[in-house]
């Protein structure tokens, strides 16, 4: 099933059930999807923009919800920490922190990487690898990590 064909569907039940909060995410992302759609006059949009898109509207939310948190608005941080959980629902699983080493062992080991020059190449197969399944942020202190050793 298509992210729009479960977003539709999970929309109708978000309605019937009268969550708001979710269906105020559920409105986010289809919203978000009909920008990409129009945005490269493209009628369909693929699974891979599907994730990076749902990956942005995740790090707007979580990011929104540290400067609220700074400012002492707490009920507008947990409004966005809300959203940004039914968001990620919409996301791959993650990749656990092993799983995630593994993947990025075997890269050093296929690239013969040794210092902290090759991070370039490195982060870029990984991220590939790992498209949608872990965060950026968190490859990189991964790499930063094994490669320092």
């Amino acid at each position: 099933m298509s992210l729009e064909t479960q977003l539709m569907a999970d929309m109708k039940q978000a309605m019937l059930a009268k969550d708001q909060k979710k269906l105020e995410a559920l409105r986010a992302i289809k919203a978000q999807i009909l920008l990409e759609k129009t945005k490269n006059g493209k009628s369909e949009i693929t699974p891979e923009v599907e994730i990076a898109m749902l990956q942005r509207l995740v790090k707007q939310r979580k990011e929104s919800a540290t400067i609220y948190e700074q400012n002492g608005r707490k009920e507008l941080a947990e409004n966005e920490l809300q959203e940004a959980a039914v968001i990620e629902a919409y996301l791959p699983k993650q990749l656990s922190d092993d799983e995630l080493k593994d993947i990025l062992n075997i890269i050093i080991a296929e690239t013969g990487a040794s210092s902290m020059k090759d991070m370039g190449k490195i982060m870029g197969m990984a991220t590939k690898k790992a498209a949608g399944r872990a965060d950026n942020s968190k490859i990189s202190a991964m790499v930063k990590e094994l490669l320092s050793k």
